[in-house]
């Protein structure tokens, strides 16, 4: 077992961690934080985005341990305290993005660090970031248009 310390969704928690326990196991089991999806258990698909410290990590290929010190933003710690919707999942639903739902969770999560990092970025900035994630359902247009929007681009892809 490791000791650590680390903010999750801006609260503080500390304790201990199996050395093999991954991130998401440690959110989903420990925490009841179950927004973070589990699919490919390889890094490869991009539905277990969390921030880690501000940036996008795969959360089923990060050990636990990893994030000490670290401060842990899921899916459930973008709303307001009030509840309200945080931009970017606003949009998703403006956008109709959700079909099956499934990848919904670390596209935000993912779209939320291109934001922070690119207030402002082009369609093709948008595109390549997004890259990183995978949609079986096919709704790239929808999901990059939510991002637009959220960024200030009223203009729709082809």
């Amino acid at each position: 077992m490791v000791e650590i310390s680390c903010t999750i969704n801006g609260e503080a928690w500390s304790g201990e961690v199996e050395e093999s326990r991954v991130l998401v196991d440690f959110l989903r089991r420990e925490h009841q934080l179950t927004g973070t999806r589990v699919a490919c258990d390889h890094a490869a698909c991009g539905a277990c985005t969390v921030l880690l410290d501000g940036l996008p990590v795969a959360a089923c290929a990060t050990l636990a341990f990893e994030a000490d010190g670290g401060a842990i933003s899921t899916i459930e710690g973008l709303a307001d305290a009030d509840g309200r919707l945080h931009p970017l999942q606003q949009a998703f639903l403006d956008e109709s993005v959700f079909q099956c739902g499934f990848c919904s969770s670390g596209m935000i999560m993912l779209a939320t660090a291109l934001l922070d990092a690119k207030p402002d970025p082009s369609r093709q900035d948008i595109i390549e970031w997004m890259g990183a994630n995978v949609c079986r359902c096919t709704g790239y247009t929808q999901i990059i248009d939510a991002i637009a929007h959220c960024a200030g681009k009223q203009k729709r892809l082809p």
